[in-house]
């Protein structure tokens, strides 16, 4: 199978990809730094840094059936850390058109379409419904749903919406969770470097030999971890780590600490309340 990636980005959906079976021979993303990114750790792969709209006349000398085409177009205006401008209003959040009429051009045999779990909410889900049936009007069935990263060995919760189509066939269902125990960060970090504010130093040795499972996957046979750097924060940032407690994020913040937050007040009852059920509803 044949993979097309669209808004690459870095890669990380090609990476995926790669790992299962795909070979993703096209990628395509319009931001500098992430096409140099891509190119950089993917150089079997054509890279072109363009906007996905303008490929429309572009041919793939590849039989249909055997395309996955995948991406995330760009997920900004649906974030629930945006609550400036997600909306309709936000020209971004249109361009999942620009995918489509990708798909509608090449007619790969396979789709999976990415974003955050934000596409959900923003306009009462209206993106999210007329992604799919946009794609279900080309003549592919469709699954949809929301996959956490945290049930698939990740020491992070991580939700994100998939819908896999398929054309001309029914399309599997998503991968349900795998049932093990969350990795925890304690067992994804207790053998890295400390570090400090503004460290600098990207290779270093490992502070200790490997405590976990997942620690020993990781490193595999290096001695060395590699990107120990550590952008420098100002004293008023580090004043609110202590505030955090296990689990918790930047509403555990006191007030006071955050004026420069322009946004917490009006995210506070929406995110908080939905990460942290406990929370107070005022």
């Amino acid at each position: 199978m044949i993979g097309i990636d669209l808004f690459s980005g870095a890669g990380g959906m090609s990476l995926g990809a790669e790992m299962a079976g795909l070979k993703t021979k096209l990628a395509v993303d319009f931001d500098a730094s992430a096409f140099a990114t891509y190119a950089h750790n993917h150089p079997d792969t054509f890279v072109l840094q363009a906007d996905v709209q303008n490929l429309l006349d572009i041919s793939v000398p590849f039989a249909s059936k055997d395309i996955v085409v995948y991406g995330g177009p760009p997920c900004q205006g649906f974030s629930t850390s945006n609550q400036r401008t997600r909306s309709a209003e936000n020209d971004k959040n249109w361009l999942y058109r620009s995918f489509i009429n990708f798909v509608k051009k090449i007619r790969p045999g396979w789709v999976i379409f990415e974003n955050v779990r934000g596409i959900l909410e923003t306009e009462g889900g209206m993106f999210a419904e007329q992604v799919e049936a946009d794609i279900r009007a080309l003549g592919y069935d469709t699954k949809k749903g929301l996959l956490n990263a945290a049930d698939f060995g990740v020491p992070q919760v991580r939700s994100r919406f998939f819908l896999i189509a398929r054309l001309g066939a029914h399309a599997p269902e998503l991968p349900t969770p795998r049932g093990a125990p969350f990795v925890t960060v304690d067992e994804a970090f207790a053998d890295l470097p400390e570090l400090t504010n503004g460290a600098s130093v990207s290779r270093l040795p490992y502070k200790s030999a490997a405590t976990s499972a997942y620690a020993r996957l990781m490193r595999g046979s290096a001695s060395e971890s590699e990107n120990n750097l550590v952008s420098r924060n100002s004293d008023y940032v580090i004043s609110r780590y202590p505030y955090i407690p296990q689990g918790g994020n930047w509403a555990d913040i006191p007030e006071e600490l955050m004026t420069n937050y322009q946004d917490r007040s009006r995210c506070h009852t929406g995110i908080y309340r939905r990460l942290r059920p406990d929370a107070p509803s005022s």
